[in-house]
């Protein structure tokens, strides 16, 4: 059985991320953690504190998951911010499909979870961006709440299987985010040209 000092934090957040996905967060305990990288619970708290400590440790490592795989999409899909948005949903989506739990956790957490504020930040640079470029920086953060706001609800709808009229729900996200991207640019030409100075 390895020691504490042959356990790496590392180890520890990723065994956690994976107990999450297994059996939720009610079995995300320092036993199961413990077990899972062959140490006796004891040694767990010599280098995460409590069980709280854990489960935050577990989301912050979700959100910078998150935030590195849009940034990826993003970097992917180059200059066109529509062509970004399209790539940010379906990474967005792809991350859900692997981590179903984690992503519920993060996208709808209970009061008592606190989401780290820098994690949080650095996790949205992609799409506030991408959004940014589209719509312009006045209605950037309105843009890119509104786009996620619909990503994560198709995406929260199809993995608890809401969607039961039979159909391509790859066809309908698809036609969903075309939809989006082209609604939030045609709002925000409206609103630019009513705000725009009168000659």
């Amino acid at each position: 059985m390895p020691t504490p000092d042959r356990t790496s934090l590392a180890a520890i957040v990723e065994a956690g991320r994976d107990l999450l996905e297994l059996h939720g967060l009610e079995g995300l305990t320092m036993q199961a953690v413990a077990t899972r990288v062959g140490v006796r619970a004891p040694s767990l708290y010599k280098r995460v504190s409590n069980r709280d400590a854990l489960i935050a440790l577990v989301t912050d490592a979700t959100l910078r998951d998150l935030g590195d795989a849009a940034d990826r999409a993003a970097r992917d899909a180059g200059a066109d911010p529509g062509d970004r948005l399209r790539a940010l949903a379906r990474a967005l989506r792809s991350f859900a499909h692997r981590r179903p739990v984690a992503f519920r956790m993060v996208f709808a957490p209970t009061s008592d979870l606190h989401l780290d504020a820098d994690s949080l930040r650095a996790s949205s640079v992609a799409v506030v961006g991408a959004a940014s470029d589209l719509v312009g920086e006045e209605h950037a953060l309105d843009a890119a709440r509104t786009f996620t706001a619909w990503a994560n609800g198709f995406v929260s709808m199809e993995l608890s299987g809401a969607f039961r009229l039979g159909g391509d729900v790859d066809r309908a996200f698809d036609f969903g985010v075309e939809a989006i991207v082209a609604a939030v640019a045609a709002v925000s030409a409206v609103a630019t040209a009513e705000t725009a100075p009168r000659t």
